[in-house]
């Protein structure tokens, strides 16, 4: 469910538990290998095993962008859309368009 916060003007949305703990999951991973490619570059390590592991992190980040986007159209977009609110099938194309870049 997503919610209007009054005090900074985000929105927020409440995410099932085992949706959440996925996603930090990843987001754990992607940290940890981000740290070891900072390792690798302050070892001195040969360029092409950096572009590697940086290879992977973006996987893993565009991994992270489909499931959070598959997510937000099965929940966000579906309710707002049931709820008469097609102004966020907009905004879903516009962060499409920012993704497809």
């Amino acid at each position: 469910m997503e919610k209007e916060d009054g005090y900074n003007g985000y929105r927020t949305k409440e995410r099932e538990e085992k949706e959440y703990k996925d996603l930090i999951h990843r987001l754990n991973r992607m940290e940890g290998q981000i740290r070891g490619i900072r390792g690798m570059v302050e070892e001195g390590r040969y360029c092409t095993d950096i572009l590697v592991q940086v290879a992977a992190v973006n996987a893993a980040l565009n991994s992270f962008n489909k499931v959070l986007l598959a997510n937000h159209i099965r929940s966000c977009v579906v309710e707002d859309i049931r709820e008469g609110r097609e102004e966020s099938v907009d905004e879903l194309v516009g962060i499409l368009q920012k993704l497809m870049k």
